[in-house]
């Protein structure tokens, strides 16, 4: 269906990142892709779904899905006392890394073709690959097979995952009692050792600054360099937000859930803006489950079951395009549907930037679809016109993109058909409530702050947490993992 739809641009710089599909204990969080998203048949075992970074070349990739790679403890010594910086360099080492990729399906060769079993593969075969380069010649990936051992501590499972930076394998983790953990190895490439090295910086910081999940950020646990390829070892997490959203038939979450999530999303973000950076890729399909355990509810309205999930904590992901506020800051950023106008208009960003995206994400969670599905930056702010009112003389008269715009107004003339038919759903924001009750108006209340066409005058994410909408709800009924989670999130 159109609202189910969802387009994505090409970035002309970006770097692309890993996003990867569930594999039995769930999702590792490789990035995403600001590239098209193509709809994956739900019989696929691992389904893709990259996104692009401001950083490096941008690739075409599919549909978003998103796969949840958290951190792992560090290794029996194992882990070298490397700068970020040396650690990008050649080493004789290889591991797993934290910059994103768009994954694949296992074991997926050059272009995604299946590569035949090598001889002699096993772990016994591992030792042997150790003492040479295990780069493949023509696409840098590394070169293994089942039961390989890394660092004498990884034993490599099922790939789950390919993309450009590199894949993502499932390994059992020797120096933790057998432990699944999830591996990202980046290829033995310059580029992605650089984009590597700027994702383990933010990491790092995170970690220093945060008590493991007190903020509700993904940490990470382990990185190595092996063979010249950079490696980052995360927890295991379950379904993304989007993915579960996807998997209900894009039914929308319950009102109470959606104030639950948002609390936490808020309060991961607004830990972000504290220490002087800004996500700037903040969308569903990069706030994942710890556990997406439902049970089904019949829906009268709709006539159908429906998915409940049982436990709505969640985990803000994917750090490889976070900037610090000192940063030199990409033109453009964030993923096309939760772009901010400032963005579009090319006046500049920073941490409002993440709230815009927020008060989208907010939108689709209460909606089941995306509040502007488009991919063209007139028809986005057509639609954001429609949706929000005119924008700003102000904004119009800073902005670098006059070309949009005729006699201080936006010019329609050259938008899409495509984009006039969807520029014609568009209602004004209030119009997409479903209810009138007063939570309903609250979270209303509450997008309409998020999505101030003026940075200056959007609800700082501190301030948001104070908003009625926010507020802790009545703890009756409540169960004690729910209740102590909104504390935390608080």
């Amino acid at each position: 269906m159109l609202e189910r739809r969802r387009w994505k641009e090409e970035r002309k710089v970006g770097a692309p990142v890993l996003s990867v599909a569930p594999f039995l204990h769930g999702w590792l969080l490789c990035g995403a892709s600001s590239s098209s998203r193509l709809l994956l048949d739900a019989s696929s075992l691992h389904p893709l779904a990259p996104r692009l970074q401001p950083h490096l070349p941008a690739a075409r990739w599919g549909r978003r899905s998103s796969l949840l790679s958290l951190p792992i403890p560090d290794g029996a010594g194992q882990t070298p006392d490397l700068s970020p910086v040396e650690m990008c360099e050649p080493h004789g080492r290889t591991g797993n890394h934290a910059s994103r990729q768009a994954v694949g399906v296992r074991p997926l060769g050059l272009m995604g073709v299946r590569l035949s079993p090598q001889p002699g593969s096993g772990p016994a075969a591992g030792q042997r690959r150790r003492h040479a380069d295990n780069s493949h010649p023509d696409n840098g990936h590394l070169i293994y097979a089942s039961g390989d051992l890394l660092q004498d501590r990884y034993e490599i499972g099922d790939t789950l995952g390919e993309g450009t930076f590199g894949k993502v394998v499932q390994c059992v983790d020797h120096s933790r009692g057998g432990r699944p953990v999830a591996l990202k190895i980046i290829k033995n490439m310059e580029k992605y050792r650089e984009a590597a090295k700027l994702e383990i910086n933010v990491l790092e910081r995170i970690s220093e600054k945060e008590p493991p999940h007190k903020h509700h950020c993904v940490q990470m646990l382990d990185w190595f360099s092996y063979y010249g390829h950079v490696c980052i070892s995360f927890e295991l997490l379950s379904l993304s937000t989007f993915d579960f959203l996807k998997s209900n038939n894009f039914l929308p979450y319950p009102v109470d859930q959606i104030r639950h999530m948002a609390s936490q999303i808020c309060h991961a973000v607004s830990f972000l803006h504290d220490n002087k950076l800004t996500h700037t890729d903040l969308k569903p399909e990069n706030i994942l489950f710890v556990n997406s355990d439902y049970s089904l509810v019949y829906n009268a309205q709709k006539k159908c079951d429906e998915r409940r999930i049982k436990d709505t904590t969640v985990r803000l992901v994917d750090f490889g395009s976070a900037t610090f506020d000192h940063e030199h800051h990409s033109v453009v950023v964030s993923t096309r549907h939760y772009r901010a106008p400032e963005v579009i208009l090319e006046l500049g960003w920073s941490h409002p930037c993440d709230v815009w995206s927020v008060g989208c994400i907010l939108f689709e969670y209460y909606e089941g679809f995306t509040l502007f599905q488009t991919h063209d930056n007139r028809e986005h702010l057509a639609m954001m016109e429609k949706v929000l009112g005119p924008l700003p003389p102000g904004m119009i008269l800073r902005s670098r993109r006059q070309r949009d715009f005729h006699r201080g107004r936006l010019d329609r003339s050259a938008c899409s058909k495509a984009g006039r038919l969807a520029k014609s759903k568009c209602k004004p924001l209030r119009k997409y409530l479903l209810s009138q009750g007063a939570e309903h108006h609250q979270l209303f209340d509450l997008l309409e702050q998020m999505l101030e066409y003026e940075p200056s005058r959007r609800v700082p994410l501190a301030a948001a947490r104070s908003c009625p909408f926010l507020l802790p709800p009545p703890q009756q009924g409540r169960t004690q993992v729910w209740r102590r989670s909104w504390d935390l999130s608080r």
